[in-house]
């Protein structure tokens, strides 16, 4: 893992729109999905959902880009509990806690103080793709090949895109 401290100089694995920065990545092969951290709190998680070698991406309103599903952990919720509730709410799709598959933790820099958060990362696959209705978060979806670009000019999260390459199964 390399880890990159605010301020250190050294730069981040990713940087992308919105002033995120990924600062580094703990592989679920080295840590835990129940483990804590001393500098931040976990507090974000995301789902990178597969559909053959596409990937879900997520028009958000208020950020104006394309990202992975996700977001905040409700207090006393599992971060696995809210990576399920939050693709539900913000996608229409349905995936059951037991088959994701714990990725690992990105600890990222947010804003421009860089204020520092760990996000648990998620990833599953789906032959059920359900219908999508735009919400007051979320205004479209697009089920993204590799390489290929978003229609519509809008930015994409590339610390996101940094996220999925890590979860990409080999064979997709």
């Amino acid at each position: 893992m390399t880890d990159v401290r605010p301020g250190s100089g050294t730069p981040p694995l990713a940087t992308g729109p919105r002033n995120m920065a990924l600062l580094s990545f703990h592989d679920a092969r080295h840590t835990a999905e129940d483990a804590e951290f001393t500098d931040a709190p976990v507090g974000y998680a995301l789902v990178v959902l597969f559909h053959g070698d596409r990937v879900l991406m997520a028009y958000q309103r208020q950020r104006a880009c394309w990202e992975l599903p996700g977001g905040g952990i409700e207090p006393g919720e599992r971060p696995r509990a809210a990576a399920v509730r939050e693709l539900r709410e913000e996608t229409g799709q349905l995936v059951p806690e037991e088959e994701l598959r714990f990725a690992g933790f990105a600890r990222t820099g947010l804003g421009p103080e860089q204020s520092v958060l760990y996000g648990a990362v998620y990833a599953a696959r789906t032959d059920a793709v359900r219908p999508f209705t735009p919400n007051g978060e979320v205004a479209q979806l697009h089920w993204r090949a590799p390489g290929e670009d978003i229609p519509g000019g809008a930015p994409v999260q590339t610390v996101d895109e940094y996220l999925i390459e890590l979860c990409r199964p080999a064979a997709a």
